[in-house]
């Protein structure tokens, strides 16, 4: 069978498989189309170095919906605008940068940093990926954004594009990494870390001190979070995946690689991880600690932790040319090495 019938056949057969499935109800932000319209000019002003093709592809991908589905409740478009942006650009430069070194990925990630933290205050020239990072630090003080909020959204962001470098080990030689390490480097690249450090913004969580949001009890829902987004992300985007060197940084393809089982088994088996982590998940919310005359907001706010999850989820059931073969925007950064 030719790689091409492998790959249908496959996608076939994942068809059929079981899929996540979130008890919360499914909303999206009334700015989402005027999202889409800001997302639309800001590829066509600031990706020039993309081609038209990438460029067509992106903006069919809906990527500013991620954020209206799995924030719904941001107060304003302004709001909703940073982690919009930080969705687009996350994902479409995670694409462009596909050939990069790990080297090359350490440098862009120390520069990103700068911008967001506002160490380096240079709005940088010209167009290139650099600008939407320093942007992004305008938008969310724009929104007047507390700075203790900030501060754990950004280094967030910091350790996701960290995330993104310790993939290349993997990548280059299209090995998948053993179950531990997968879930480390999953966890900081999936995105859901910076969305629950962002929730805060939507209602009054904003109020909620650091003695509810960094107790080890809620770090451990956040964490649940992103591994659950990055384990559904790999499930949708397997077929994607199944035809393409260097995509091993999949739980479906970490168990396929590690216990020697056919796709659809391995699939079955990240469903299996994903599940036991939504269990997890509804009994630490339905278990929390004692947060004294915070414990119904802290409350509130772990569920709307799980709208997020769905949220993320909905998009990809919904906005679903991005996954698929032909899909998908092949990277375009040319390595020095």
């Amino acid at each position: 069978m030719s790689k091409e019938n492998t790959v249908a056949h496959l996608h076939a057969v994942w068809q059929q498989l079981p899929k996540p499935h979130y008890p919360f109800p499914d909303f999206i932000h009334p700015d989402y189309q005027q999202q889409r319209e800001e997302y639309y000019a800001m590829i066509d002003r600031e990706y020039t170095f993309h081609s038209e093709a990438a460029r067509e592809k992106h903006k069919q991908h809906h990527l500013t919906d991620v954020a209206a589905r799995g924030l719904p409740f941001l107060n304003s478009l302004a709001e909703l605008r940073p982690l919009a942006n930080f969705t687009a650009n996350g994902a479409m430069i995670d694409d462009y940068l596909d050939r990069c070194s790990l080297l090359e990925m350490e440098e862009i990630q120390q520069r990103i940093t700068a911008l967001m933290t506002g160490e380096d205050t240079r709005e940088p020239k010209g167009h290139g990926f650099y600008r939407p990072w320093w942007a992004l630090r305008q938008e969310a003080l724009a929104c007047d954004m507390p700075e203790r909020h900030y501060r754990k959204f950004i280094a967030s962001i910091h350790d996701l594009l960290v995330g993104y470098r310790d993939e290349r080990p993997y990548n280059r030689p299209n090995v998948p990494p053993p179950f531990e390490v997968y879930t480390l480097i999953r966890e900081q690249t999936a995105g859901g870390l910076p969305f629950c450090k962002y929730a805060v913004m939507q209602k009054d969580y904003r109020r909620l001190p650091d003695e509810v949001l960094e107790h080890p009890h809620i770090l451990r829902l956040h964490a649940l979070c992103s591994r659950m987004i990055g384990i559904h992300n790999d499930i949708i985007s397997l077929p994607k995946e199944l035809g393409r060197e260097g995509d091993v940084m999949n739980l479906v393809k970490v168990m396929q690689h590690e216990h020697n089982v056919p796709p659809e088994e391995a699939c079955r088996m990240a469903l299996a991880v994903h599940d036991n982590y939504l269990k997890e998940f509804l009994l630490l919310h339905e278990r929390l600690p004692f947060f004294g005359d915070w414990q119904e907001m802290a409350y509130n706010y772990v569920y709307d932790l799980g709208i997020m999850v769905a949220g993320v989820y909905a998009w990809h059931t919904h906005d679903t040319t991005r996954y698929v073969p032909g899909g998908y925007v092949d990277g375009e950064f040319i390595s020095r090495y």
